[in-house]
């Protein structure tokens, strides 16, 4: 198990090795593998990248965000301006549904709301929506709406393992809880617990995979 300062070297390693984050301007402090970012950055997207590295760290068991976003003066623009390149980006991506997703802006900040049929379209929006000029954070509300019975997203999940040919299939079991998709069993590997995961996340209608698959070592 790695000490506070072992964890607190990683995490400064990590960020200065991802070159969308300038590391000088963020702080590193851990307590018992509490992970606290601070300081000052120049975009979001910088911020999501530096908690993204922090959380890819080994022994990070949780993080504290204190850090703000400082936009540079030619970075910043009016919330009406930041609402209408979200809207325009929106309504150009083919796969997201017309009027699907809501936008709200608030001193930089968007919150998309809505509903949309399918978990990679909830993320696709926030993704794109991260890295426009001016934006200060984004909240990501967005609801996915059932669209099939979930017995036949039951059906769909077995058969997107049995096509992806998972060897310990018959040791994975698929059950549903409203809108939830409940994996549990065994499997040998990662790969294939990650395989199932993905299956079910793949299913229209789905809210929420809850992965139980222990891997076997």
């Amino acid at each position: 198990m790695k000490t506070d300062i072992q964890l607190q070297q990683d995490v400064i390693a990590e960020l200065s090795w991802d070159p969308s984050i300038n590391a000088t301007h963020v702080g590193v402090s851990v307590s018992d593998g509490v992970v606290m970012l601070s300081g000052h950055v120049s975009s979001y997207v910088e911020k999501w990248s530096a908690e993204r590295a922090a959380l890819r760290v080994a022994g990070v068991k949780a993080l504290a965000i204190e850090m703000d976003v400082e936009l540079p003066n030619a970075d910043r623009r009016e919330d009406s301006d930041i609402s209408r390149s979200v809207a325009n980006v929106l309504q150009q991506m083919t796969q997201m549904p017309k009027d699907g997703v809501q936008v709200m802006v608030e001193n930089g900040w968007v919150t998309l709301s809505g509903e949309v049929e399918w978990e990679y379209q909830r993320q696709a929006a926030t993704r794109i929506v991260r890295h426009l000029l001016g934006v200060t954070g984004v909240s990501d509300n967005i609801a996915i709406k059932p669209k099939l019975l979930m017995d036949a997203v039951k059906a769909g999940v077995e058969n997107a393992l049995r096509r992806r040919a998972i060897s310990d299939m018959d040791s994975i079991s698929v059950s549903i809880h409203d809108a939830d998709v409940i994996l549990s069993g065994s499997v040998h590997s990662w790969s294939e617990r990650e395989l199932a995961n993905h299956a079910a996340w793949s299913m229209p209608g789905v809210h929420q995979v809850i992965n139980k698959i222990k891997v076997l070592i």
